[in-house]
């Protein structure tokens, strides 16, 4: 049966996460392994540090990929700790903050949306800052402040305006995946966007 191409691109991305799940879980078990044995006959405990840090911190960006970028149907849930627990992870090695306020357990489209403007926001905080996801009674609100803040203009229109033309990095992907997740969320962005009062985003 033929799938949208961007089903299809969510499609990819939970099988690559999924796959490279497994393979970095059992790295990290070996190197948990080699540490117990370290100090009675390697000693190279700062070289298992280091592989240990880089395990642990490839392994909270594939779950945080595989949230964003993975297939999210409505109706399917995420709790509430799994995404705290993402979250707190992927930040262990990352300037920004995040700030999750939302107890309640999400849509996972709700969750993947939200991922996806968490880092629309991050390419605006190069230098740190925190972000706040919350819940209203008009919606989710999701807000980004930093004491210094980088904004591109253009690159944010493509975010409120899916027609506008701009040829994205690899890295900025995340700008023309957010409006396909609101609409399969049935959501609509609303955007306040400036360096005086920073990024709020609502849906």
């Amino acid at each position: 049966m033929p799938q949208k191409e961007d089903m299809l691109a969510a499609l990819i991305g939970s099988r690559i996460c999924h796959d490279l799940i497994s393979p970095i879980g059992a790295i990290s078990n070996g190197v948990e392994l080699l540490e117990m044995s370290a100090g009675q006959n390697h000693g190279f405990d700062s070289e298992l540090s280091l592989v240990s840090e880089s395990v642990t911190s490839a392994n909270a960006r594939i779950r945080f990929f595989r949230v964003a970028f993975g297939a999210a149907q409505r109706g399917q849930g995420i709790s509430h700790s799994e995404v705290v627990s993402i979250l707190q992870g992927y930040a262990t090695n990352a300037r920004v903050k995040f700030d999750w306020q939302i107890r309640a357990d999400p849509d996972r489209t709700d969750a993947k949306l939200a991922f996806l403007l968490l880092q629309c926001m991050e390419t605006a905080m190069p230098f740190g800052g925190t972000i706040t996801v919350s819940e209203d009674e008009a919606g989710w609100r999701i807000a980004g402040r930093a004491e210094k803040m980088k904004i591109n203009p253009i690159l944010w229109e493509v975010l409120s305006n899916p027609a506008a033309e701009m040829d994205l990095k690899p890295s900025e992907v995340q700008f023309a995946l957010a409006p396909l997740a609101a609409t399969q969320a049935g959501r609509t962005l609303t955007l306040e966007v400036s360096e005086a009062v920073g990024i709020v985003i609502r849906f």
